[in-house]
């Protein structure tokens, strides 16, 4: 853990080596101080004590890791990377939550020197993608040994099962069931509050019920904030949809999708507090403005 280091400078009111060693005389008549001077006095006091108390939490914090730089995302007008080298290559739209997942997985698990991010820009698409990597044209996609993989829940699967780092499912066959459940549910999940954001009407009891099932499923194990209790693939699967619908919900329905939910509301809180979420999270105002102009809406 790094620590806060300050240099050190001479105090002003230490005496240099080439201070006259004699004391200073005494005076002799009282200074009476002011009532203000003295509540100044006291307000910096405060001020310093408070000063004090913020750098001693900052050196005692574990100092974060330097977010990654990521490359420019490629466009019509760009050559390919050099395709099937050997180097393993993870082709994402940085605002695309299904790329989001896989993002998330190779962050966790620290492959951030084996796992090369690729930015695609979908709006002016390169046709080499289509043509040489991936004739699905979507993202996320996979290149390794020699082979390109696609489907997001497919890639977090197996970037988790093909390389190394933190497990991200646990061995207990009770939450292995429920995360395959969960993860089944994914699309029906998306669907129900997708569709509620472009209708006219109010949120609508799919979105809600949708909603209240999210909130029954995290309250389900009790030893973590997170759907299998400890963060997994399944965090991972919805984080990015719940990231957005908050957004959505609250500026297109004036509707707060964790009022009432506070496992739910606990969820977000504990998932920003991991960098691997917290370094692909976008602009809120950019994800909202994007998916208007997409989904049509005024």
């Amino acid at each position: 853990m790094n620590s806060l280091a300050f240099p050190r400078y001479p105090s002003p009111v230490t005496r240099s080596s080439s201070s006259p060693t004699s004391p200073p005389p005494v005076l002799s008549a009282r200074i009476k101080v002011p009532p203000i001077s003295r509540r100044a006095a006291h307000r910096h006091l405060r001020v310093a004590k408070n000063f004090s108390r913020t750098v001693a939490m900052a050196a005692a914090a574990p100092a974060s890791s330097a977010k990654e730089v990521l490359p420019p995302s490629l466009t019509s007008s760009s050559e390919p990377p050099p395709l099937f080298d050997g180097t393993t290559r993870l082709y994402v739209a940085y605002h695309c939550p299904y790329a989001q997942r896989t993002w998330i997985t190779r962050n966790y698990k620290g492959l951030q020197d084996k796992i090369k991010i690729v930015g695609i820009d979908l709006a002016d698409r390169p046709a080499w993608y289509k043509e040489k990597v991936y004739p699905e044209n979507k993202v996320p996609s996979l290149e390794h040994n020699n082979q390109v993989k696609g489907e997001s829940l497919d890639l977090v699967k197996y970037i988790d099962s093909n390389f190394e780092g933190t497990a991200l499912l646990p061995d207990d066959s009770e939450k292995k069931q429920f995360a395959e459940e969960l993860l089944a549910y994914t699309d029906a999940f998306n669907k129900a509050l997708y569709s509620s954001i472009v209708s006219k009407e109010e949120v609508s009891d799919e979105a809600v019920a949708a909603l209240d099932k999210i909130e029954a499923d995290l309250a389900k194990f009790n030893d973590g904030p997170f759907f299998l209790g400890q963060f997994s693939l399944v965090d991972i699967a919805y984080v990015p949809f719940i990231e957005r619908f908050q957004i959505f919900f609250s500026d297109i329905k004036k509707y707060d999708i964790t009022k009432g939910r506070p496992y739910l509301q606990k969820f977000i809180e504990e998932v920003n507090k991991i960098d691997a979420y917290a370094e692909t999270k976008q602009d809120p105002q950019f994800l909202l403005e994007h998916t208007k102009k997409r989904l049509g809406i005024a």
